[in-house]
């Protein structure tokens, strides 16, 4: 039968108006973000049949999926593996802070031009991929809530859908906050039925 997952980046951080790399660091939600991850709660339980909820053990993760938890009777359940990537010499910073080889590097190929000392961007796609299909096996026939982040979905979406995972930022160019991307899972197969559809 399969399951329907949705997925879900966390609310707008306060290092997004300067497009700062969170990856593996704890940064707090802007009140924008706290009214996102309540426009997303009243969207749900008025529009969606969700029965179970998932999501990253990340704090952003954690704030966005509680109002979630609360407006559906859901207990969350928290994957380790549904964390963002960590991005090395990146996290904490922009990208005009960074050595310009180093970000023609990333550019070109996020896959072989990955920051130095990040999580490997494929090592991800894959641990991504194999949390989805545990969910999806775990909740067969059910609609679950994915609450996790924005490069680690991405990722993980090429992976389902056999799209090369180096074609992430150009093909899934940015998940918008509090948004749904809606896929199937069903063995081996993904499909992909819903993309960054708005909740405010």
């Amino acid at each position: 039968m399969g399951a329907r997952l949705l997925l879900v980046r966390h609310g707008e951080t306060e290092w997004h108006a300067e497009n700062r790399y969170a990856g593996s660091s704890e940064v707090g939600l802007t009140e924008r973000g706290l009214w996102q991850a309540e426009r997303l709660a009243a969207y749900l339980r008025e529009s969606e049949q969700v029965t179970a909820l998932y999501r990253s053990p990340q704090g952003r993760a954690e704030v966005t999926a509680a109002p979630s938890a609360r407006a559906l009777g859901l207990d969350p359940v928290v994957r380790e593996d549904l964390r963002e990537v960590h991005f090395g010499i990146a996290e904490g910073r922009v990208l005009s802070e960074l050595d310009p080889r180093v970000v023609a590097a990333f550019r070109a190929d996020p896959v072989a031009g990955a920051f130095p000392g990040a999580e490997a961007t494929d090592a991800a796609a894959r641990r991504g991929a194999a949390a989805l299909r545990h969910v999806a096996a775990a909740e067969d026939g059910g609609r679950v809530l994915v609450v996790a982040h924005n490069t680690l979905i991405r990722v993980t979406l090429c992976e389902l859908l056999g799209i090369p995972v180096r074609g992430y930022r150009t093909v899934f160019p940015r998940l918008e906050n509090a948004a749904i991307t809606e896929i199937g899972i069903e063995g081996g197969a993904t499909s992909l039925h819903r993309f960054n559809l708005s909740t405010s």
